[in-house]
């Protein structure tokens, strides 16, 4: 599996990404490939082909913005007993804390590193025990349930708030027309939503490892057009990615071998996971024919971990169609690089 990284290196390389831009530039109007033809620019070489690859060939590409220092992996040493990696055509040594099998590629901006890396993935747990995750706009983010020893676990209690808090943040900046600062906000409530995401994927997978189980999601394919919904339910629903929630889940689940299956999400809370029954809801409560009284959440993560998985040829299927779920970025296929918690 290829994993980036992503490493504060605390250098100024302020020059080298204005030489960078030029670069870019001029692949950019004179669709250059050769390296000599930028000479005069005084990039290195290695970083000058690697820019002029990326940016001759774009056809979709309109204007040049900001440009990474590209090293490819000819130009990264790694020392694995040292635990550092270094690109001399930049003088630049940095310590890593992960494990991996090889340098791929570097990218280098004004604060960061981004390594990519090929890592090992741990060999398939044989199981036929799951855990059953249900994914929530308004209370948990996610419950988790094992149905063999009846343990719950509610994580991401936090979500919503964060949602309301930074709505009303952006509507009051609207309302003075700071969109500067707008824009800021929206930034930085992705990387919020997107770093607790990181975590419950990280704790879910942790729980399917500890009780040696594979991990059931609901496949949660146009939840956006199923019905109408109340005003502040709606801005929850499209604002919290369940399709980044599931792809961090899925890609830390395959690094530790453990196994992830969709199952089809229809009246997931509303049935009984005892009497399999469908019961009276009353907001998060059910009421099922059989008495018994339970959260709807916690019912939902029983049922999905009961129910039987999608076939894969299914989901990918839906995926080359398209869906409202899916970010446009992820419609052909999940990208086989993604970014795992800031180190």
């Amino acid at each position: 599996m290829i994993l980036t990284y992503k490493i504060r290196h605390n250098k100024d390389f302020t020059s080298e990404l204005k030489k960078a831009v030029a670069v870019a530039r001029y692949a950019f109007y004179f669709k250059s490939r050769f390296s000599k033809d930028v000479k005069h620019i005084g990039l290195k070489s290695a970083i000058s082909n690697q820019i002029l690859k990326k940016y001759s060939n774009n056809k979709r590409l309109k204007r040049i913005g900001s440009v990474k220092l590209t090293v490819p992996g000819q130009g990264i040493k790694v020392d694995h007993e040292s635990k550092t990696v270094s690109i001399p055509c930049l003088k630049l040594v940095l310590n890593y804390p992960m494990e991996f099998v090889k340098a791929n590629q570097a990218e280098v901006d004004k604060e960061y590193l981004y390594l990519s890396v090929t890592v090992r993935e741990a060999g398939p747990i044989k199981t036929d025990k799951y855990i059953g995750v249900d994914r929530n706009t308004t209370g948990h983010i996610a419950v988790a349930a094992n149905p063999e020893t009846g343990k719950i676990w509610k994580l991401g209690k936090s979500g919503q708030h964060v949602h309301k808090k930074y709505m009303s943040i952006r509507k009051t900046l609207q309302n003075h027309g700071k969109y500067k600062k707008l824009k800021q906000i929206k930034n930085r409530e992705s990387r919020v939503e997107r770093d607790l995401n990181h975590k419950i994927s990280r704790k879910i997978v942790e729980i399917a490892l500890s009780n040696n189980c594979g991990i059931k999601l609901e496949y949660l394919k146009g939840i956006r057009n199923n019905k109408k919904h109340s005003k502040s339910f709606n801005y929850s629903l499209n604002s919290w990615s369940f399709y980044q929630l599931q792809m961090f889940i899925e890609y830390k689940a395959k690094l530790q071998g453990v196994s992830v299956v969709c199952v089809k999400p229809a009246y997931t809370s509303k049935t009984c996971s005892r009497c399999v029954n469908i019961g009276n809801r009353n907001g998060k409560s059910f009421k099922y024919s059989c008495g018994n009284v339970e959260d709807a959440d916690v019912n939902a993560a029983f049922n999905i971990a009961l129910r039987q998985g999608i076939p894969q040829s299914t989901i990918d299927r839906d995926m080359m169609e398209g869906s409202t779920d899916t970010p446009k970025a992820a419609m052909m296929r999940m990208p086989s690089t993604v970014k795992p918690h800031r180190l």
